[in-house]
């Protein structure tokens, strides 16, 4: 007896995969069964990787240098997935950078980048990724606990772009619902990774405030992410899902 995997024939575009929670959800996906495309920006031997390792489990992938911070180089990513793959069933905008500061200190410069990498990287992916994307597309945006939580000082702007995220994904609801794409966010709590070690300069303060008592790891991230890429999820959209460990509880 044959069993199918949940994402068989899929294609999915997962930014800013080359590492961490990224590296992590394209892993997943291929598992499930998708083919992957992953982005990533300054990381190419980590990108490779990521593609060898979905390789050697038997799956297909591929990487493409495109900086989610700039337009034009999302919008050729995205069409050469489509162009190579014929079509895309499912998009996680995971591509995000910090920026850290007092908010009368940081540089107007750092604000327009991160803004361009977190907001208006991921609303150029989903356009461009809505002229591929059918019945049962699926769009997923990675966003961040501290839009519930703000649990310590100098990050309102990164708060504020993943906040974008989440009214972005409200109104996207209304305008793909009846083409049958559903649209959520996953909003991780404190996960071990890159931009936020398990050992990083928050963590004494934070780790105590996790229910579960531990940072989480890109495959608890992952997981929440296959599920709403698949078919199980179909009547689930506009949700904003919390994988924290309670943090925000």
């Amino acid at each position: 007896m044959t069993s199918t995997l949940k994402l068989q024939d899929k294609v999915a575009i997962v930014t800013g995969a080359s590492r961490s929670i990224g590296a992590a959800i394209a892993k997943r996906l291929a598992a499930d069964g998708a083919t992957v495309a992953i982005t990533y920006n300054a990381s190419p031997e980590k990108a490779q990787a990521v593609v060898a390792s979905i390789e050697a489990a038997g799956g297909r992938a591929i990487a493409i240098q495109a900086d989610a911070g700039a337009p034009q180089a999302v919008r050729e990513a995205v069409a050469q997935v489509a162009a190579t793959f014929g079509k895309i069933d499912i998009l996680v905008n995971n591509a995000g950078i910090s920026v850290l500061g007092a908010p009368e200190e940081i540089k107007f410069e750092d604000f327009e980048r991160i803004l361009a990498v977190n907001v208006t990287g991921a609303v150029v992916a989903t356009q461009e990724a809505l002229r591929h994307m059918g019945q049962g597309g699926r769009i997923i945006h990675i966003g961040s606990s501290m839009t519930q939580y703000a649990a310590f000082p100098t990050a309102a702007a990164y708060t504020l772009t993943k906040g974008a995220l989440s009214g972005y994904t409200r109104g996207l609801v209304r305008d793909l619902g009846p083409r049958g794409i559903t649209v959520n966010v996953v909003h991780p709590g404190p996960t071990d990774s890159d931009m936020n070690p398990a050992d990083g300069p928050v963590a004494d303060f934070v780790k105590p405030g996790i229910a579960v008592g531990r940072y989480g790891v890109g495959d608890d991230i992952a997981g929440a992410v296959s599920y709403l890429a698949s078919a199980e999820a179909s009547f689930v959209t506009g949700l904003e899902m919390l994988v924290d460990g309670g943090f925000t509880a």
